[in-house]
């Protein structure tokens, strides 16, 4: 092998969506940036999965057999039209599986068209849809409840529709009182919340437990919801703050998340402060062009699958028939074969009526070789 100097080396491992990335030092041939690789080694050092450890990433479906090579195509932003304006159309489609679980607990709702689904006199924005996941534990009570009500609540409240974002925090405190004064509910019954309330281009999300939203953005995930666990730093902080224990990553011993609806058998009665929360955490974000779909899915589903191997399935599967149900259940297909522990419920919104395009890579023209501080560096890692 010729060893030419002032070159560079870089080595790349792809596992399941989510890499590492070991550089040998050495300076680049040319003092210019080059843009292709840059935004290669963005692409290929995203951010792992939470949780989950990586070898079970994308290691059991045929949807990886050429995994390495697809993230290189799909992963790439591609041109777009700053000046052009951008209105989403909705598509969606669901599946839930009950999974090795007794019961089925979880609820979900998709409205494509949100001005056909309500009666009610509010101007509201065009388009608009709204999504959710909701996570029942201890019975199916606070799920369904959740699920015929929290939309309600959210456009009959005053500030609807020019203060959203207050509209939604009340309305999440409305459900979660309604569930204590509902006679009918199990008082330990709770459901987590994960929603998306779409109008024109601006998307809400709403997250209150361990379910989460994943945007994908030609072919690169975004996640769009944080998982509120027990353990997690900011959560055990304010549980202990607020006397509550964790046990075994379980609050008080008893619930393994650290938000939820209803569960007034551990809150306690209404106005205290409890270590369980039902405060939303809220992301906006403006939907443009690269934006290709939205992932609601239940903790079932990414217990045992990261992020990445999410949007990289369902826009491998867009690509092939452009049917977002058969992505959905493509999805709790992989999760099953993955042999997750949960009931699995999972969402697929699209925005536009078309596939996502098939995106190339730049040839690169420049040439590169690898140094002799290169190559020793890559025998030491070799060697390791």
């Amino acid at each position: 092998m010729a060893l030419e100097t002032n070159a560079s080396l870089q080595i790349e491992r792809l596992d399941g969506g989510c890499s590492g990335t070991c550089k040998g030092s050495v300076s680049a041939m040319e003092d210019g940036k080059d843009e292709n690789l840059d935004n290669l080694n963005q692409l290929t050092t995203g951010k792992p999965p939470r949780n989950v450890k990586m070898v079970r990433h994308c290691s059991s479906s045929a949807f990886f057999t050429d995994f390495e090579s697809e993230i290189a195509i799909l992963g790439l932003v591609s041109p777009s039209s700053e000046n052009s304006v951008f209105l989403p159309i909705f598509r969606s489609g669901s599946w839930s599986e009950k999974g090795p679980k007794q019961y089925m607990e979880d609820e979900h709702i998709c409205v494509d068209n949100l001005h056909k689904h309500l009666v009610t006199s509010a101007e509201l924005p065009s388009p608009g849809a709204f999504y959710g996941v909701f996570d029942g534990h201890g019975g199916t009570d606070a799920a369904s409840f959740t699920r015929e009500n929290i939309l309600n609540f959210i456009v009959e409240d005053s500030q609807f529709p020019s203060g959203t974002k207050r509209a939604i925090k009340s309305a999440f405190v409305k459900t979660d009182h309604a569930l204590a004064d509902t006679k009918s509910i199990d008082s330990s019954s709770g459901t987590t919340v994960l929603m998306a309330l779409i109008l024109g281009r601006t998307m809400l999300i709403a997250n209150a437990g361990d379910s989460r939203a994943v945007l994908g953005k030609r072919g690169r995930a975004v996640e769009l919801s944080k998982d509120h666990k027990p353990n997690c730093s900011s959560e055990r902080q304010r549980i202990e703050r607020l006397g509550g224990v964790i046990y075994d990553g379980y609050l008080n011993g008893q619930l393994s998340v650290a938000r939820a609806l209803g569960d007034w058998h551990i809150k306690g009665s209404k106005g205290s402060k409890s270590p369980l929360s039902s405060e939303p955490e809220l992301k906006e974000i403006n939907l443009t062009e690269e934006d290709e779909f939205l992932i609601l899915g239940c903790d079932g589903l990414w217990d045992v699958m990261s992020s990445q191997c999410a949007v990289t399935i369902v826009r491998k599967e867009l690509m092939m028939h452009n049917d977002p149900e058969r992505c959905s259940k493509a999805l709790v297909t992989e999760a099953l074969q993955r042999n997750t522990c949960d009931n699995l419920t999972v969402l697929v919104i699209c925005f536009s009526p078309d596939p996502p395009p098939k995106i190339e890579i730049p040839r690169n023209h420049r040439r590169r070789s690898i140094s002799a501080e290169g190559l020793d560096r890559l025998k030491g890692v070799l060697n390791n």
